[in-house]
């Protein structure tokens, strides 16, 4: 693997992208890495000791495992789950969330929608300071820098129930440092890719964070993937040579294509001693204030599937605009706050 500095677009041996406007990002990628996570634990599960299970809950939740904040979802009203992802590590923005999605569920039907919030949505942060930032700051002020991450779950959780007029009273952090100790965990996966194609591919994820860029290769053909290697397969989009590779749909393919081997991986016997491990990992890759219980139960009554997926974008109810400091920011098309809520109404899937 080729590693260089970044330099200006053009400038770039191949053509670096341009960082802005950041658009769709991982919205796809999150909500099928939540349905992998949760099938692992609960397949986990029949693996391990009662003991073992409970410790689980309790380091992955604010709440005791076998409580419900949602009466187990019995009464049929609508749940708003505010799911995040976020770099993790120790440096300058690891705790920015890069994906912002409610999932939606009414219970009884199993009817789920997902809201996407992008990242770049320009919002008072913190509440009544009078400071404007983008909106995957809140959970890093409201986490004092992950010190608190309870805290900055409610605060994430506040500002976009604000912004959608949704009542989200639920989030979950998945930390992707952590998932790719569980691709490692479970050893790996075997992915078939059905298209060669190399992409210029930011070092630590995020070039706001890491200005270095490396390149990175597929070919075509069953490949073995450890967790990084999964990751960078799954998000590449700076494509050089094979520009269809590049594409929304083509990234979606490719996501799908990782989450269906993790699952394969993890239903074959050979994988169950290492889940354990996995578990273990786990741990270290998601938070929320949801019990155990109530979590398996989300997801055994989501229905993605079918999920009706919606984006707060500049092609519905916001506009591009650059901040006082000159970056790219989101705003509400003539700072019409009330026209995203009304948005979000009408797209539910009831």
């Amino acid at each position: 693997v080729q590693q260089y500095p970044y330099t200006q677009p053009g400038q770039m041996p191949g053509g670096a992208p341009q960082l802005r406007p950041r658009r769709r990002r991982k919205g796809c990628l999150i909500t099928s890495l939540v349905v992998l996570l949760l099938v692992c634990i609960i397949g986990g599960f029949t693996l391990i000791t009662a003991q073992r299970v409970l410790a689980f809950g309790s380091a992955i939740s604010t709440q005791s495992p076998l409580s419900t904040q949602t009466g187990y979802m019995g009464t049929g009203d609508r749940v708003n789950l505010l799911v995040m992802g976020y770099g993790g590590g120790n440096h300058n923005g690891a705790n920015l969330t890069d994906s912002m999605v409610v999932m939606s569920l009414l219970p009884q039907s199993h009817h789920t929608t997902l809201v996407s919030v992008p990242r770049d949505l320009y919002v008072q942060i913190p509440p009544g300071s009078g400071q404007y930032h983008k909106i995957n700051t809140s959970y890093e002020f409201g986490s004092n820098n992950g010190a608190n991450p309870a805290d900055g779950g409610n605060a994430a959780a506040a500002k976009v129930s604000l912004v959608t007029g949704l009542d989200v009273k639920y989030w979950l952090t998945i930390n992707f440092q952590g998932f790719r100790e569980f691709i490692d965990a479970i050893g790996g996966i075997d992915v078939y890719v059905p298209d060669s194609f190399t992409a210029n591919y930011p070092a630590n994820d995020d070039p706001s964070i890491n200005p270095n860029w490396i390149k990175v290769h597929f070919s075509k053909g069953m490949q073995h993937m450890n967790g990084q290697t999964a990751i960078e397969y799954a998000r590449a989009r700076y494509v050089l040579d094979n520009p269809a590779e590049g594409s929304d749909f083509a990234r979606s393919a490719r996501q799908q294509i990782m989450i269906k081997a993790a699952l394969t991986k993890v239903k074959q016997m050979s994988t169950w001693p290492s889940l354990y491990n996995a578990l273990s990992a786990l741990q270290r890759t998601i938070y929320t204030n949801l019990s155990l219980a109530d979590l398996m139960q989300f997801a055994l009554k989501m229905d993605l599937n079918n999920a009706h997926r919606v984006g707060l974008s500049n092609q519905n109810v916001l506009v591009d605009a650059t901040a006082p400091d000159g970056e790219y920011i989101l705003k509400p098309s003539n700072d019409n706050w009330q026209a995203i809520k009304d948005y979000v109404k009408k797209q539910l899937y009831t």
